[in-house]
């Protein structure tokens, strides 16, 4: 047995398996087929980087992970090739610094992290809403990861063989486990350990502050999704605000995916006090307004005047005392820049209290021990 499984080494070579060092096809490479590449390596077959690569997945796989979907699937080697369907599945991914695993991107995502190295030479797959889902085949990922599970996507990359995913990246209270779990899937345990421990102690400094406030300000989110858009319970959004002391108006009306239509009317008697409108990447109203690669304020402040114009907001106490803020989206929405938003939220909406906390030097940080790019300026963040 051992000759044979050195014979089928030495022709097929590893990297022509399926699983490297695996020779009986069950995805599992046993104690024998480990003393069959060392074997090799020994006749100089076999290199030393092919037979470390033979142990590790020896020792590592298979193993099983459970999504957040509750779905388990089966890991039998190294994740190698990623595509990521959903915009807040990207940054974690590139926090954990695995965008080398990145086989395609959106073209969305591609925009979004253009200042994040590696990322402007990646091959895209359409937009976020447009997947081109013959490309995602061509690519030829090791796995998919997606925002839900959607069953006529699931069978397209099923007939495929390539598994499919959920990690949402939404809420806040379950980035911990979500992010553990990529980490797993592309073995970077201890780059999550410390980002985490990053990422809470901020998130501590703020939310023990702000849980004695009563009462809390009350916020309206406009997400721009419609005219009148808003974020519930559900949304990284409201969990942004309510973490940093804010009372989300919307927050007790049910929506799908954390999101809800509202009535100009109703917004007028809930009277917020602080109004947080959300821009967005261009393709998304409202767009062009902030983001890394933007140049000037300009487009912010123009923006930010049409709010202050506009019949309901006017009315309204944020509209009324100069309190209506332009946010970056993105930062809102992701989960791993969850302190950063949280902080500026904190610093809006309780000045006195967060006199000394400086939001921009957090955002700086961020970018520049996370995502490795040196920061131009606050994202374009207006007030």
């Amino acid at each position: 047995m051992t000759i044979a499984l050195l014979f089928l080494l030495a022709v097929l070579g590893v990297q022509a398996l399926e699983v490297p060092g695996d020779l009986n096809g069950d995805k599992v490479v046993s104690v024998e087929e480990v003393a069959a590449a060392e074997k090799l390596v020994q006749e100089g077959k076999l290199s030393a980087d092919e037979v470390e690569e033979i142990k590790h997945i020896h020792k590592k796989y298979p193993i099983s992970i459970t999504d957040s979907e509750n779905r388990t699937i089966t890991i039998y080697k190294p994740i190698e090739k990623t595509i990521i369907l959903h915009t807040t599945g990207y940054e974690p991914l590139l926090v954990l610094g695995a965008q080398n695993k990145l086989a395609a991107v959106t073209s969305t995502a591609k925009e979004l992290y253009s200042y994040v190295p590696g990322m402007s030479n990646k091959t895209t797959i359409g937009a976020y809403n447009e997947i081109d889902y013959e490309k995602v085949i061509e690519s030829k990922p090791d796995i998919v990861l997606a925002y839900r599970c959607k069953p006529e996507v699931e069978e397209k990359l099923k007939l495929a063989d390539i598994p499919i995913f959920v990690l949402k990246f939404s809420e806040t209270d379950k980035f911990d486990k979500e992010f553990r779990i990529l980490a797993d899937l592309l073995e970077k345990e201890d780059r999550a350990d410390e980002f985490i421990s990053w990422r809470n102690d901020y998130l501590y400094q703020i939310t023990t502050q702000t849980k004695a406030i009563d009462p809390k300000i009350k916020v309206f989110i406009a997400t721009g999704n419609g005219p009148w858009g808003s974020s519930t319970n559900g949304s990284n959004s409201h969990d942004t605000v309510t973490a940093a002391g804010g009372y989300n108006i919307a927050s007790e009306i049910s929506g799908e995916y954390g999101g809800v239509t509202v009535d100009p009317e109703w917004v007028i008697k809930m009277n917020p006090e602080i109004v947080i409108a959300e821009a967005w990447v261009e393709g998304e109203p409202p767009s062009n307004l902030t983001g890394y690669n933007m140049k000037s304020p300009d487009n912010a402040k123009q923006y930010l005047e049409t709010l202050y114009r506009n019949e309901v907001l006017k009315e309204t106490s944020a509209g009324k005392n100069g309190r209506i803020y332009i946010f970056h989206g993105p930062i809102l929405l992701g989960s791993c820049s969850s302190p950063i938003g949280i902080c500026y939220c904190a610093k809006w909406f309780y000045p006195e209290v967060f006199k000394d906390l400086n939001p921009d030097d957090i955002n700086k940080e961020y970018f520049e021990k996370w995502l490795g790019s040196a920061i131009q300026r606050s994202m374009g963040i207006s007030d």
